[in-house]
């Protein structure tokens, strides 16, 4: 039995207009981490994250998605979604499950998660954002989307997201510094 072929760009917005998500694109050059994210991406629209693949002890796997200025706490995370030590997964495995490279990840990722192996971690203020911005399953371009459409997608895509007030990390970890 061949593997699935990981989705394509222009396949995630075929199904983002099937489900009549509006959305819009903006390509520019290749960004690894945030940082380089916001110095390529001029002024795209809306919250921007960083997305992080992390596997916990007893090998499930987990798509943290959080507003790129928020401080992610492994320790506290993992103590609020109850499980035992988190890593973050090899690039090999994020390529097997999400069909993304180190660099590319992002929420439309689970389109390539047929198998329902990705928990969902999403910071609650990307899901009430107006427009949030992620890349479309490549780090040359990002793709803006309402958070309200964010939630439709996940669902979707069978990968309904464990909603995390992260802002309550940040400001806890600001009052214990």
């Amino acid at each position: 039995m061949t593997k699935a072929q990981p989705k394509t760009p222009q396949q995630l917005f075929d199904a983002l207009e099937q489900l009549n998500i509006s959305h819009t694109s903006v390509k520019h050059d290749a960004a690894m981490t945030v940082d380089e994210s916001r110095a390529v991406r001029g002024e795209v629209p809306g919250l921007h994250s960083k997305n992080l693949f992390l596997k916990d002890k007893k090998g499930n796997l987990w798509l943290v998605v959080a507003d790129e200025h928020r401080d992610i706490d492994l320790k506290n995370l993992r103590k609020r979604l109850g499980v035992a030590n988190l890593s973050f997964g090899k690039p090999e495995l994020l390529h097997d499950v999400l069909g993304v490279a180190p660099g590319s990840v992002t929420p439309f990722a689970v389109i390539n998660d047929r198998n329902g192996r990705v928990t969902v971690v999403l910071d609650k203020v990307l899901l009430e954002g107006e427009k949030v911005s992620f890349h479309p399953l490549t780090n040359t371009q990002t793709t803006t989307i309402t958070g309200g459409d964010l939630g439709v997608f996940l669902r979707a895509m069978n990968h309904d997201p464990v909603v995390i007030d992260f802002l309550c990390d940040s400001l806890s970890n600001q009052q214990n510094k």
